[in-house]
């Protein structure tokens, strides 16, 4: 019998069509877990999974036991689902939906989000950060009745699924909003829509990880937690190794570069808005790697090198993530840097140790 991360991996990421109904089959087969804490709901198109971490880690830090589930993950499948601050044991809380899941045909994101769940159910937590994976209307983690929701940004991502404008796509999001929660906003455009939810205080924040947590708590936080998920901003010596995944998370991630000389290595996913992250990206650097994760969502390295020609002096393909990353680092001199980024699938893919850069006040992509 395969283990459970193994038939975790043989699951399919998507639903034929997305929906509720099979979630709430899953969690009512399982005693109903979500009900056991207080949640928080965080919401957006970038920097979900470091506002669910910082969140979580300031309510930890103030004495409450508390659980953070995000995605997509870069160190490994466990980062997803922790309890104070440590990767719950990923193999016993998949085999505690395992049975139910096969039973109702579970999807793999659907797995996960009961896993993580059942999990914060059975360790007790006071509450719980719960990041969504895609939109937020359909989506899986839509079953809680979060004290508190978390927009942090919208951008134009996932179009075909959330709707054609920031509009349409800010209101398939705030849909997980019930009457009376608090709604924490990155961006203070959506508080009509938020109103409309049923929000019975809206906040406006930059840093929407600590602002939600200090909704969760009812006061203000001091001081500063540093809990960011891996491959969002790191540094080997001079690399830098952050996740991009879209336009809007390439142009927050040059407004922290220190230079605009690196050898740029990316992989993009087919449903993004490739030749716009491109563009943006030749202004970290004349030359570009072009590679592809191994998601089947990838671009291939050649498609994706020869869509690059028009925005960098220099392009090459290798279609291997750590051949490619050798090639950068030969081909930047003694004194270059190389940029990673892209999608995080890529950041998965390579089996680097990263070092923490000082942290900011504002959520990363």
């Amino acid at each position: 019998m395969p283990s459970a991360v193994d038939w975790l991996e043989s699951l399919s990421p998507w639903p034929e069509e997305f929906g509720l109904g099979r979630m709430r089959a899953l969690l009512a087969g399982l005693g109903e877990p979500q009900r056991a804490f207080r949640a928080i709901h965080v919401v957006g198109t970038n920097g979900k999974s470091t506002a669910t971490r910082r969140a979580a880690a300031f309510l930890a830090r103030e004495g409450l036991s508390v659980g953070a589930y995000t995605s997509p993950h870069v160190a490994g499948w466990s980062e997803r689902i922790q309890v104070d601050g440590e990767d719950a044991d990923l193999e016993h809380a998949l085999e505690r939906v395992r049975s139910a899941a096969e039973r109702l045909g579970a999807t793999q994101f659907e797995v996960l989000t009961a896993a993580a769940l059942a999990e914060f159910a059975a360790a007790g937590v006071d509450v719980a950060v719960v990041e969504a994976g895609l939109g937020g209307r359909l989506d899986a983690t839509n079953v809680l009745d979060a004290e508190v929701v978390a927009l942090t940004n919208v951008a134009l991502d996932h179009t075909d699924v959330l709707g054609e404008t920031r509009k349409a796509i800010a209101a398939e999001k705030l849909a997980v909003v019930a009457s009376g929660a608090t709604v924490v906003l990155g961006e203070p455009e959506w508080e009509v829509h938020a109103r409309a939810r049923g929000a019975a205080r809206v906040v406006h924040a930059v840093d929407v990880g600590r602002a939600a947590a200090e909704a969760s708590i009812g006061r203000s936080l001091a001081g500063e937690v540093d809990a960011r998920p891996p491959g969002r901003l790191d540094l080997v010596g001079e690399d830098v190794f952050a996740g991009a995944h879209n336009p809007a998370g390439v142009e927050w991630l040059l407004q922290r570069l220190a230079r605009s000389d690196y050898v740029v290595v990316a992989s993009i996913l087919a449903d993004k808005d490739a030749d716009a992250m491109l563009a943006a990206l030749s202004r970290a650097g004349r030359t570009l790697v072009a590679t592809s994760s191994r998601s089947a969502r990838a671009i291939p390295a050649d498609e994706l090198a020869r869509r690059a020609g028009r925005f960098f002096e220099r392009v090459e393909a290798v279609a291997d993530p750590e051949e490619a990353l050798a090639r950068a680092r030969e081909l930047a001199d003694e004194e270059g840097a190389v940029l990673v980024t892209g999608s995080l699938y890529l950041l998965a893919d390579l089996t680097v140790r990263l070092q923490r850069v000082p942290w900011g006040s504002s959520a990363s992509a």
